[in-house]
């Protein structure tokens, strides 16, 4: 009997492990969802109807996996991990720049 092989997605900022079901732009089990990133997806287990959750996806700029929690990424045309978006904050427009300052005193006050 074979078993298949258990797949896991771990943001490497927060840790965050959990299995997904797929990783693509297309859930095969949600046709109807267009999804405009490859990213990490479970099927929503609080809904009846066929919906999903992302899960999060790559950086654009170092490849890692990130989740899409707003503590560990942003997407903005597409995924960027916050250490990368802080290393090329001069990059972006400034309402994603106002943003991440934001976020950042956020988490200072915590």
């Amino acid at each position: 009997m074979m078993t298949e092989a258990v797949k896991e997605f771990l943001c490497y900022r927060c840790n965050l492990k959990i299995k997904y079901d797929y990783y693509g732009k297309k859930p095969p089990f949600a046709k109807s969802i267009a999804i405009g990133e490859e990213c990490y997806v479970i099927k929503d287990p609080f809904t009846s109807d066929v919906g999903i959750i992302n899960l999060g996806s790559h950086c654009s700029v170092c490849q890692r996996s990130v989740c899409a929690s707003g503590d560990c990424s942003i997407f903005y045309c597409k995924r960027f991990c916050l250490q990368c978006v802080q290393e090329n904050i001069e990059e972006f427009p400034i309402e994603i720049r106002q943003e991440i300052k934001d976020k950042s005193l956020r988490q200072t006050n915590r």
